[in-house]
């Protein structure tokens, strides 16, 4: 592999998140589903505690958004990450890569982009799968509040 192909495949490391293309940003996501969660912030210290209660359009065993192309006209509370979204990215799971590279810090190992395989966030223990609950009319978030989002 020459210098060029190097730099390419590992294009997190030298080029800013703003300046990313829209499948580079889009290659970031790992796919571990924690963003989709209902999370909440304690008043007085400001920790984000998150449920185990999912997004109702994801996909419990893909870990994925099943209408990602709408789901922010369907699902109000869904925010889009953009670069300007990330000057407070507290609220985004403390492996997120867009959370990771926009405090400066380097991808997890197990990440996708790092090992090839999209299959690794999953096999490393770091998705929802096997965790996360669908919503329900009666499913209270704050009765499935969990600790194993970092």
């Amino acid at each position: 592999m020459n210098q060029a192909d190097r730099e390419t495949k590992r294009f997190w490391e030298t080029t800013p998140l703003a300046a990313m293309t829209p499948r580079q940003w889009e290659s970031l996501c790992d796919g571990c589903g924690k963003c989709c969660l209902e999370k909440f912030e304690e008043e007085e210290t400001g920790e984000i505690i998150y449920s185990r209660v999912a997004c109702a359009l994801l996909d419990l065993e893909t870990c994925r958004c099943r209408d990602y192309a709408n789901r922010a006209s369907l699902m109000p509370d869904c925010v889009t990450l953009a670069p300007a979204v990330l000057t407070v990215s507290r609220w985004l799971p403390e492996t997120c890569a867009y959370r990771l590279l926009a405090e400066g810090r380097t991808l997890p190992a197990w990440h996708p982009l790092i090992t090839g395989d999209p299959d690794s966030v999953m096999r490393s223990g770091h998705s929802v799968r096997g965790r996360a609950i669908k919503p329900g009319p009666r499913t209270d978030p704050l009765k499935h509040l969990v600790d194993w989002i970092r």
